[in-house]
């Protein structure tokens, strides 16, 4: 058995679930979530707990079921608590501003930079070099950050640039100046 995929979810008062044939609707405080499953997995509810199962050991089936899992699970924080991403940007004269639902990037670029934020996220800007990315689907609110992340990635060697928060960059050496020559 799947060590994931056979732990319960428990479903907290307030979120509604809905199971029909593959396709589950959570439904809670900040939102509402669809999502289609394989058919192959089963899904079922037990009092206030989700239980995901699978009808074989076959590989397939196996690594569908610990994905399942998760996925649900994800879907049921995501419309109670919700999920958020914080970035910093490093570097002077590197900042964003928020104008309209856009964020505006001056990065050392020749140009502002404009992001769009994906449906469901909502960016914010905390002083002038922190970013708040948020949004109840926790896969919409990584690939937005991983999208202003990848506008100007931290430099290896003086570490300017959009950085998630607690992200650690190593540093390389400069060049050394040599004896003869």
């Amino acid at each position: 058995m799947s060590r994931i995929g056979r732990m319960p979810i428990t479903v907290p008062t307030g979120v509604k679930v809905a199971i029909k044939e593959g396709e589950v609707t959570v439904t809670g405080p900040n939102g509402e979530l669809h999502r289609r499953f394989s058919p192959d997995i089963s899904i079922t509810r037990q009092e206030n707990a989700l239980i995901v199962s699978r009808p074989s050991d076959s590989k397939r089936h196996r690594s569908l079921h610990g994905l399942t899992r998760s996925l649900l699970a994800n879907m049921v924080e995501g419309v109670t608590r919700g999920f958020d991403k914080t970035l910093e940007i490093v570097g002077v004269g590197y900042r964003a501003e928020k104008t309209g639902d856009k964020l505006v990037f001056r990065l050392g670029f020749s140009h502002p930079v404009e992001v769009t934020p994906l449906p469901g996220v909502s960016l914010s800007v905390e002083g002038a070099n922190r970013i708040r990315v948020s949004g109840i689907n926790k896969e919409m609110v990584g690939q937005m950050a991983a999208e202003i992340r990848a506008i100007r990635p931290p430099d290896v060697y003086k570490g300017k640039g959009i950085r998630y928060t607690g992200e650690v960059v190593r540093l390389k050496a400069g060049k050394a100046i040599g004896k003869g020559t």
